[in-house]
Parts: structure tokens; sequence; C-alpha cells
């Protein structure tokens, strides 16, 4: 897959009925998973006042993905991807309804939450390599590129609505934001599965460990590949302050749940801003030194983030930080898809999204468990310091990276 070159409103598009209902469902399904977030952060933290706390729900979140993320890979390259994604997002909105039943009935505790969030990321480790593997199929070759913006776009939105409404929402109690976040999911569930697309038949190799991880292999003969992705991975990693967001929130910014909502957004409303950049100029050359420019400003963005007590300053450095992170993203996902056949679709997106997805995760318990240690401000700004020794070390290990020119290819179906 290449680098997108089409504008998103590309009038051929708008034909294709299997993307547009496929765009509605991952906008449901992401706005529900962004409102959820919002209200488990506040919620947990709200009960027990601890940073320990606010790092363990990315911690329940890390540990499904990273445990079932390959598996799934490879269920999605032998199943109707469709009826999988179908499948998760119901059981997403089920979970989400166990945690509107918790808070109204008074009985949602701290475990229990947990438990819940936990399953939510079992769900997401398989949705997440499914839907990214669905793109290429919903539309001619070369509208991919077009597919994949309006793909990314679909999700940037609702990575800024669903935290500014789940906060919103959350002043009439977090009940209120489970329920609307468990009508969304099963929008979105009934949505895809009425999304038909006609795919190709897929030979189904036996299962075995090496059929499995595949994928691995793909990506660790591929210096370019691995490369961008490890150094993603650790970026997010260690500048990941997401999860201390409540914190500053309530005790360094002292705002309330609608300012965490627009904290939470700021970083997709940069990184919405970048997509539409790239979709009237897409990137061309000298991508490999972009990328390593792009997650210094990622490092510097949150060194900022970690000192600032101006409200406004946080939401433009967030916005700054999402914006660079957009451009890291649209080069790594380019260098993974380019050449990638269809039949290893779902392993190569499992791979990537257990490096990246999980990484979101693990951050967040780095961070939680750096902030009981030593305090916020310091938890963040290590990470940012962190982020740009990263970018240092990589320049050395990974010089076929630095030196990528290009992202023009070919995407095979």
């Amino acid at each position: 897959m290449s680098t997108p070159t089409n504008i998103p409103g590309d009038r051929s598009l708008l034909r294709h009925k299997p993307l547009a209902l496929f765009l509605v469902s991952r906008l449901c399904s992401s706005l529900a998973f962004q409102m959820v977030g919002v209200a488990v952060g506040w919620q947990i933290y709200a009960l027990t006042g601890s940073a320990w706390y606010l790092g363990l729900v990315g911690l329940a979140q890390f540990l499904p993905m990273f445990l079932l993320t390959i598996p799934a890979g490879h269920v999605a390259d032998r199943h109707n991807r469709r009826t999988i994604a179908r499948v998760c997002q119901i059981a997403e909105g089920i979970a989400a309804a166990a945690l509107a039943a918790g808070s109204y009935g008074g009985w949602l505790g701290k475990e229990s939450l947990l438990c819940i969030v936990f399953a939510v990321g079992a769900m997401r480790a398989f949705e997440g390599p499914t839907m990214q593997a669905l793109v290429p199929g919903l539309v001619p070759a070369r509208l991919i590129s077009s597919a994949v913006t309006w793909s990314a776009s679909a999700f940037q939105s609702a990575s800024i609505l669903g935290p500014a409404l789940g906060g919103f929402l959350y002043a009439a109690g977090p009940g209120t934001v489970y329920t609307s976040a468990a009508v969304l999911f099963l929008l979105g569930g009934a949505v895809i599965g009425t999304a038909g697309t006609e795919e190709a038949p897929r030979k189904r190799e036996p299962a075995t460990l090496r059929s499995v991880f595949a994928g691995i292999s793909f990506i660790w003969s591929r210096p370019q590949i691995l490369g961008a992705i490890s150094l993603d991975l650790f970026a997010v990693l260690l500048g990941g302050a997401t999860a201390l967001l409540p914190i500053y929130a309530r005790d360094i910014l002292m705002t309330g749940p609608w300012g965490l909502g627009l904290l939470r957004s700021a970083p997709s409303t940069g990184a919405l801003a970048m997509t539409f950049y790239f979709a009237r100029r897409p990137l061309r050359r000298r991508v490999g030194r972009l990328m390593f420019g792009a997650v210094s400003v990622f490092g510097l963005g949150t060194i900022i983030f970690a000192v600032s007590t101006s409200f406004v300053l946080s939401l433009v450095s967030l916005v700054v930080l999402g914006a660079s992170d957009m451009i890291s993203v649209v080069i790594r996902q380019s260098l993974v898809q380019i050449g990638t056949p269809n039949e290893m679709r779902g392993r190569v997106s499992a791979v990537n999204s257990m490096f990246i997805g999980t990484s979101n995760q693990l951050g967040e318990f780095e961070s939680g468990v750096t902030a009981a240690w030593f305090g916020a401000m310091p938890a963040v700004l290590i990470g940012g310091l962190g982020t740009l020794l990263v970018v240092l070390v990589w320049m050395r290990l990974f010089p076929a990276l630095l030196h990528a020119d290009s992202l023009e290819g070919e995407s095979r179906q």
C-alpha cells in the first residue's frame, strides 16, 4: 500500500458502499472505545486516588493484546473478516453495558472494572488487525490509498469527539457514558455485518507455529519495516502520558472531566489535521529522515507537556505531539503494507498492532508506575527525554530506515 495520493474527497470512493459501511462501523466502534477510556480513567481515579491503578488500567488492556494479537492475525487470514469484526464489536457493546449496569447499580469496584477492561482489550486484540486487513479489499487497487486516508480520518475524528463527548456525558454519571458507548458498539457491529464485500478465497495453511508467526518473520527480514515499527514502539512506550491525564486535569491544571476530555482529544486533533495535510500533499521524498524528525518533535512535545502548568499550553503541546505522531504513523503503515500479499495481511497487521497497540497500554502502565515512584510531572519528563535518546540510538541501529527516500510502491492483492 502506497502513501495516500488521493484527497479524501475523491468522488469515486462515494460509489463504494462497502467502504462507506466500514467507515461508519469504524467510527462508531472507535468513538465508543474513546468514550469508555475517558470514563474508566476518571472513575478509577475517583475510586482510588492512585496513579498505580491508572497504570493498571493500561496493563489490563496490554495483557490481552500482547497475548492474543498474533493468534488474532492468523484467525483473520483464515476466516471471514467481517464476521470477526462484527462479533468483536457486539462483545464490546455487552462489556460496556456491564460497566453501565455496575455504575448504576453501585456494585462496580476497581477489581470488577479492571476485569471488564481486560475483556474489552481481548476483543480489541482481534478487532484491530482484522479491520486493518479489511481495508484493501473494500475498493479497487487504485483507490486503496484514499481508502486508508478515509479510515485514518474516521479513527482520528472519533479520537477527537469521543473523549470530549465522554467527558461531557460524565457530568450525568459514568453510567450515561457507558450506556452511550454500548449503543455505539452494537450499532458498529450491525453495520459492519452488512458491508457486503466479496472476499477472495484464501488458502488456509495448517495452523502451525510457523504459519501463526509468519508475520514476524516477514517483518524481521525487512530492516526498514522493523526499524519503523520498533521506533514507534519505544517512542509511544516512553512518551505515552495519556494514563496520567486525569492527574494533570484534576491536580495540576485544576480542571474537571470536561478538561480531561479536551486533553485527551488534543493529540487526535493534531493527528487529524495532519491526515488532511497529507491527503493534499503526500509524502514523496526523504521519508526516513522525516520520520526521525517527527519522533523527535513527539519527544519535545512530551517534555513541554510535562512541565506545563497552563491549560492552553498543555493543549497546544498535545496537538503538536499528535501531529508529529501521525507523520510517523503514515510512514510506518505505508512501509508495512507495501508489497504485503492479501493472504498475509492479517498476520502482518497483527504484528504491527501488537508492537504499536500494546505499547500504548504498556506505556500507560509504565507512566503509572513511574508516577507512583517519582510523581506525575517527573514521570512524563523522563519519558520525553527517553524518546529523544531512542531516536539517536535508532539512527545508528537502522541506517536503512534513516536513508529511506520514497514510499512509492504497489500494493499486492
